[in-house]
């Protein structure tokens, strides 16, 4: 191990108790805690959502399936009419890789959701 002289600073925006903690682990426990650190920033990249509402859109729900997400919103009108809000519906949504690069994100529209449904 190295003397405390020569520990390395840690970064700015490291937590002070993270700061304190991981000097006091073996090799063995910071090699550990790489794999696990590198594993939730994949999770955190994985799970960001491309789902936006767009205008005039209400997200009731959106699940994280295994492939997809599952959406549930309500749209009103622009100019608005009588049977606003429209919905709730359900969508399926993915994020698809394009031929050129890239990927897109597809909404598919499964129907409308009632109420002992949500």
């Amino acid at each position: 191990m190295t003397s405390p002289a020569n520990e390395p600073t840690p970064p700015e925006g490291v937590p002070d108790q993270l700061a304190t903690d991981l000097p006091q682990l073996t090799p063995d426990e910071l090699r550990n805690t790489i794999i696990y650190a590198q594993e939730l920033l994949q999770f955190h990249d994985e799970t960001a959502s491309p789902i936006e509402p767009g205008p005039n859109e209400d997200i009731i729900r959106a699940t994280e399936r295994d492939g997809y997400t599952e959406v549930v919103k309500r749209t009103t009108c622009i100019e608005g009419c009588d049977d606003c809000p429209h919905g709730p519906y359900l969508y399926h949504v993915k994020e698809e890789s394009r031929p050129e690069g890239g990927t897109k994100v597809r909404w598919m529209f499964l129907g409308e959701v009632y109420p002992d449904e949500e």
